[in-house]
């Protein structure tokens, strides 16, 4: 990897964090030649500390480490992005981000529908909230809405009418969520097992 650190006087490049996983940022730090080289070795990422004036192991006093498992550089050869596993909370104040935000799974769109399912859920307005009259109604109901959309689904797949075919995915796929959560899962617990799976 032809990395550039002489592109700055003080030989040092940004180095953006990033959970493996969650794809998560979690925070910029800074690298010399020196820094890189020992993350590299240890597979500990290492910084060079500017309060400091030396190279800095993330993790060293907290034992909050992070763990390299990969490293990418940029178009222009000067700055890093590497990804991560972190060993617990990543900043100093003991938030997950340098911005305080939480280090989870999100599928964007999916998993804030998964929030709305939630709060209807919890706020229980069953004569305002379709979701909500279905948790009312307990999880025998819920499953068989799951297998009522399931077979509109089949039906659909044999006709050529894709607009009908996509509008009953969706149904299922609302469905499916609000029993996952009424069994006390989430889509994350099924890509989970999915993940197991494979080879």
């Amino acid at each position: 990897m032809n990395i550039d650190f002489s592109k700055n006087t003080d030989g040092l490049i940004p180095a953006i964090i990033q959970d493996s996983e969650t794809k998560t940022v979690l925070m910029l730090g800074y690298m010399n030649a020196e820094a890189y080289q020992k993350t590299i070795e240890t597979k500990k990422v290492t910084f060079y500390s500017r309060s400091k004036q030396r190279l800095w192991t993330k993790g060293e006093e907290s034992g909050n480490f992070l763990n390299l498992i990969d490293i990418k550089n940029d178009c222009d050869d000067d700055t890093l992005l590497i990804q991560v596993k972190p060993d617990g909370p990543t900043c100093h104040k003991g938030t997950d981000t340098c911005w305080g935000t939480e280090n989870k799974l999100d599928y964007g769109f999916i998993s804030n529908l998964e929030d709305t399912i939630k709060t209807r859920r919890e706020n229980a307005d069953s004569e305002k909230s379709y979701v909500a009259s279905l948790f009312e109604l307990g999880i025998n109901k819920i499953a068989q809405k799951v297998g009522e959309e399931a077979i509109e689904v089949v039906i659909e797949a044999k006709d050529d009418n894709d607009d009908l075919f996509l509008s009953e995915s969706a149904d299922l796929l609302f469905h499916y969520l609000i029993l996952l959560q009424a069994k006390g899962f989430q889509i994350n617990d099924v890509i989970d097992v999915l993940k197991s799976r494979q080879k």
